[in-house]
Order: structure tokens, then sequence, then C-alpha cells
């Protein structure tokens, strides 16, 4: 009996220090190629970094691992790096919390030749989101609040949160249909991806943390998404859309990671190609 309790106390110990050793884990750098058929003529294809829900807060995501992440992105020589918001950390079981000062700081050292663009998250709107906004503006880091704009060949349609019912879709809508050539829609959830027009073929998300708990037999402990594991993770391929979604950077309630690590993804978007499936 006392090897049995000393063999469960030691998995009790064990569990939370894997989750946490798995949630700064160095992200996992995922790869995708998107064509349109919209594609300029003569337009080189294009490398987008899609970073998600970095929640900066203590002790798994603080500015300086952050900013080694940005390192990360960076050499991966990104033409174009789009964040799909919360930026805030406000997990209850946390050693800090930082300000949006902070927070904006620690991603001033992320470069692109095209920019680097976001939306905000639920969470950050949670917080104070004009004043994530100012912050990460102040950054150098332009916040699209349902508006687009163009990055090389391509537009970027920046969708405000849809979960704190901050997106407005015919205002993002609108604001794409004043500008040419293939649209990416950048979000903070992928639920927005059944709500948009058709016209919107490629989705780029995060939100769902890919679950953040995936356990054996059992799977996703939850996924964050009102269409449950349709849009949980990774590249979802629908008629007429392709959605994307990151696993993100940081965590959420706990700051433990099992079968969800911590990822970035770089797509590489480009004409229509022979077999290649049109956005």
């Amino acid at each position: 009996m006392r090897r049995i309790l000393v063999a469960l106390l030691l998995l009790a110990l064990a569990v939370p220090v894997l989750g946490y050793i798995n949630a700064t884990a160095d992200p996992v750098v995922r790869r995708a190629n998107v064509a349109f058929r919209s594609w300029p003529a003569g337009a080189p294809p294009v490398r987008v970094a899609l970073l998600a829900d970095i929640h900066v807060q203590g002790p798994d995501l603080s500015p300086e691992r952050m900013a080694r992440i940005a390192a990360q992105v960076n050499a991966q020589k990104p033409d174009l790096i789009l964040i799909a918001g919360d930026f805030s950390g406000d997990r209850a079981l946390r050693t800090r919390l930082y300000s949006e000062a902070e927070i904006a700081a620690s991603l001033t050292t992320l470069k692109a030749p095209l920019g680097v663009y976001a939306v905000l998250g639920n969470h950050d709107h949670w917080r104070d989101g004009p004043a994530m906004q100012r912050a990460v503006a102040a950054a150098g880091i332009p916040v699209l609040v349902n508006r687009a704009v163009r990055a090389g060949p391509l537009t970027i349609a920046g969708a405000d949160d849809i979960h704190t019912r901050h997106a407005d879709i015919e205002a993002l809508t609108r604001s794409a249909a004043a500008l040419p050539g293939p649209t990416a829609v950048l979000s903070h959830s992928p639920d927005i991806a059944p709500l948009l027009p058709p016209r919107f073929g490629l989705v780029l998300a995060g939100h769902t943390h890919c679950g953040q708990i995936v356990l054996p037999l059992i799977g996703r402990l939850a996924t964050a998404s009102r269409y449950g594991e349709r849009y949980a993770c990774g590249m979802v391929r629908e008629p007429g859309r392709t959605t994307i979604v990151s696993a993100g950077i940081g965590t959420s309630v706990l700051p433990f990671r099992f079968g969800a690590p911590p990822d970035f993804w770089i797509v590489t978007m480009g004409p229509l190609a022979p077999a290649a499936s049109p956005r």
C-alpha cells in the first residue's frame, strides 16, 4: 500500500511538471500552402507567419520568453507577420500580470518586409480592449478593427473579436471590397468563418489553443468554439474556404499543455498551381 501511495504522489507531482514543460517548450513551426486563382500575374509567393494567443503572463510566458519566440519567428524570414489576438494574460493561476505596455514591448522585435498586423481577442476586450489596441499600435503593430489593408499582393481583412460581439462583418466586407486581389481574413476566433461571404476563402485564426489539454482516449477537454471539433485545430478545408487554426503560444486557465504544443504557422500564399485548391 505504501508503494502505491508513493507512486500516486509521484504521479501527482509529475503531471503538472510535465504540463508546464510542455507549455514552455519552443513553439512547433507548422507549414501550409494556399493557392489563389486571383493571385496577381507575376507576383511572387508571400510567406505569412501566423501567431495567436500570446497570453503574456507569469510564470510560463514572460516578455523575455516572448522576445525569444519573436527571434524564432524572424528566423523563418516571413514576408508578413499576422497576430490573431489575445495578447493579454489574465489567468487566476499566475505569478505575474504584465501591463499592456510591457506586453506590447515584447513584440517590437518582430520584423517582416510587408509589415506586422494584429487583431484583438476576447481576453484583450475583457481586460481593456482600447488600452491594448493603443499599446500594440504604439509598438509599431497596426491593430485592424473590422478593416482591410493591402500588404504586397495580399489584402488582409482584420476582423475584431466575434465572441465579445466586436466583429462587424458588414464593415469588414465593405473595407475589403475597396482593395483588389486575393484576401485573407485575420480573426481571433475561427467561429467567424461560416458567417463570412463566399469571397473570403481563407481565414487565419487561433483562440482554441487546439484544446491545450488533449488526453489519450478522451481527446480535447474543450475547444472554446461553438462549433466543437469543426474548427478545433489545424488546417480545415471546406468547400470554397480554408481555415487555419493555430494552437497559439501561451496558455489559459492553467499554465499546462498536453497533446497540443505551442505553435505558429508559416503559410506560403501564391498563384494557383496544378491540383491546388483555389481560394
